[in-house]
């Protein structure tokens, strides 16, 4: 249940930020919000620009990432709260990603990070990432004892 609910919240709140900069925010305008610098961009490739025009592309891999995480935890082998934790968010952020790569041909961004402009999506992807590294630590620790 735990990874429906982190999944679904992340798409709720990454759709909403997004349906918000598009609605308001013209592309390329710099605004601060408390305290964090927002640019809007339009991103027609992956992280950081890269592989301008294959947006769709990213789109059905993230589809496919999306159905091997259902895949895996039908398997069982990865059970608890860390990874449910972890799927969730990463399935969270591939989903709000995907949605604007298969229905826009591009991403919003708008989140100005040292190393560049990111989404809510791209941070849940981060946090789920560091989770299941997290995850795959203290799996092993507890193996090693």
């Amino acid at each position: 249940m735990l990874f429906y609910v982190i999944a679904i919240i992340v798409i709720v709140i990454d759709q909403v930020s997004k349906l918000l900069i598009r609605a308001h925010i013209e592309i390329n305008e710099t605004f601060t919000l408390w305290g964090i610098q927002l640019t809007h961009i339009e991103n027609s490739g992956m992280a950081g620009g890269l592989f301008p025009g294959n947006a769709r592309l990213f789109g059905v891999l993230a589809v496919v990432f999306v159905l091997g995480v259902f895949y895996i935890r039908r398997t069982g082998e990865m059970q608890g709260v860390l990874i449910d934790s972890s799927f969730g968010f990463l399935v969270g952020g591939g989903i709000g990603n995907g949605i604007d790569r298969l229905l826009f041909g591009q991403v919003t961004d708008f989140i100005v990070r040292s190393g560049g402009i990111l989404n809510l999506a791209d941070h849940a992807i981060e946090i789920g990432g560091l989770l299941l590294i997290l995850y795959v630590v203290v799996s092993w620790l507890k193996k090693k004892h």
